[in-house]
């Protein structure tokens, strides 16, 4: 992890990436908000999960730092609903500190988990591994003239998530489960580790949640999912896309 650079150094860079934090202590919320902006972040707060949805609908930020405790709505529900709908990172930033949350966060769809109280300067380092990740994963993409792969009758376009299966019926897929099939489609027949698959080198080996995503895009994609035929496990390697991919 590269070290984090003073805020004087961090305003120098210009990220103004923007985030978005939902969190209803006002005082855990200022200091957020001040640390974000002290690190060259725009900050955006929101005091309960209803008023974030509503936000998210006319503006994509770069990352979602979502506390479990809100008033309106269950963190976890919150977290899903980022994670189904809105190709956004989430970050869950809590107070609760038992490993069969921070399990469920990570299975439910976020990218990271931070315990309260924080150490700002960890809070940043989180928050710009997510975010070069999620850069890696974009420059990753297929040229634009190569937005529509095909693979054994099966036909996914990835402006719109459109996943077509052979008989033409359109098969709906959330956002992760679009960018889990996209990592597939751009390395067939290959051995890919759930880091590669998650885009990060630090995974948590409590993090099932790829192992999740995969067993759902399963669900869509085989005929048996039992017995896969086009992601196959390798065990203690990964998983691998048995199929061969033409790009258009």
């Amino acid at each position: 992890m590269n070290p984090v650079n003073t805020p004087n150094e961090a305003m120098a860079e210009a990220r103004h990436e923007l985030i978005f934090v939902v969190e209803d202590e006002p005082e855990i919320s200022r200091l957020i908000c001040r640390t974000l902006q002290d690190y060259g972040f725009d900050a955006r707060h929101f005091a309960t999960g209803q008023d974030l949805l509503g936000a998210l609908r006319s503006i994509r930020p770069s990352l979602c730092l979502v506390d479990l405790g809100l008033p309106d709505i269950d963190g976890m529900e919150l977290v899903s609903r980022l994670w189904k709908t809105h190709d956004c990172p989430v970050l869950i930033l809590t107070g609760r500190s038992h490993v069969a949350d921070r399990v469920v966060g990570l299975e439910t769809g976020a990218d990271d988990y931070i315990v309260k109280p924080f150490e700002p300067r960890e809070l940043i380092a989180r928050i710009r591994v997510i975010l070069r990740r999620y850069a890696r994963q974009a420059e990753a993409e297929p040229v634009a003239a190569q937005r529509r792969a095909r693979f054994v009758g099966w036909c996914f376009d990835l402006d719109c998530n459109q996943l077509t299966s052979p008989a033409g019926q359109s098969v709906e897929l959330s956002v992760s489960e679009a960018r889990l099939l996209t990592a597939l489609l751009q390395r067939p027949n290959r051995i890919l580790t759930r880091e590669q698959l998650a885009g990060r080198s630090d995974l948590d080996p409590l993090d099932r949640s790829i192992d999740v995503r995969v067993s759902r895009l399963r669900q869509k994609l085989e005929q048996t999912p039992a017995s896969p035929a086009l992601i196959k496990t390798i065990y203690g390697a990964g998983y691998l896309f048995s199929a061969n991919v033409a790009w258009e």
